[in-house]
């Protein structure tokens, strides 16, 4: 897990001084590495650091990475996503639009690499996405599966807004043991930081009828991060 730190430390100096237009930088430290309700850090920290470009066409392109500790993926304490996506539109006065594919890569451990590509809309203070991956945390055999969720941001006075997510897992791969997961916050934006605090939790989720594999009770959640390169007033 030190390893994976100092990997994320070395790309975000790298990343920080090759930034120029269209292209930033954002770490982030969080509470625990949840994904879609399961914890992947064992509900401990995590320090995750995402690059991005941008293009004025709509064109967009993403690196992200993130520490774990997750028995689910043996001898892998990294995670590294590659992306690309096109967004357009306008939410304020009438829709906008987001779709994309997303490759998971864990260097420790490729079996469990895999692909998932999304759609999204999104209008006012709601967005919404679907995601499907043909071969579901690279599990091979017929082992689909889909993640809808809908999403509400509703600002608040000094620059605080309150968050809500509810999420749907479902199809082949999870063979009828589909759950919820949902959250619900506030965030803050102070100067260049962002800080977010939430309640996360979801439907328990048996892999074997009576017991209980992962970890899906609920628990407090908060991050706080930055983008680089700042904004010069």
């Amino acid at each position: 897990m030190i390893k994976s730190r100092m990997l994320l430390g070395g790309a975000l100096l790298a990343a920080v001084g090759a930034a120029n237009a269209g292209i930033s930088v954002t770490p982030t430290i969080v509470s625990d590495y949840d994904f879609r309700g399961f914890t992947q850090t064992a509900k401990d920290p995590a320090f995750q650091l995402g690059v991005n470009y941008a293009h004025d066409s709509g064109f967009y392109a993403f690196a992200w990475g993130s520490n774990l500790d997750n028995d689910s993926y043996p001898d892998a304490d990294l995670e590294l996503d590659l992306g690309l996506g096109f967004a357009g539109g306008d939410a304020a006065d009438s829709f906008g639009y987001d779709v994309g594919v997303a490759f998971y890569t864990y260097p420790g451990n490729s079996d469990f690499n895999y692909t998932e590509v999304y759609a999204g809309l999104s209008r006012g203070y709601f967005s919404g996405k679907l995601w499907y991956s043909p071969e579901f945390a690279g599990v091979p055999g017929d082992t689909s599966a889909f993640y809808v969720e809908g999403n509400g941001t509703f600002p608040l006075p000094q620059d605080f807004a309150f968050v809500t997510h509810l999420g749907y897992s479902f199809g082949d791969y999870w063979d009828g043991f589909e759950y919820i997961d949902w959250s619900a916050g506030f965030t803050k934006t102070w100067n260049n930081f962002s800080f977010a605090l939430k309640y996360i939790d979801g439907s328990d989720y048996d892999d074997t009828p009576g017991t209980k594999v992962f970890d899906t009770q609920g628990k407090a959640w908060a991050s706080i991060s930055t983008t680089l390169p700042w904004a010069m007033e």
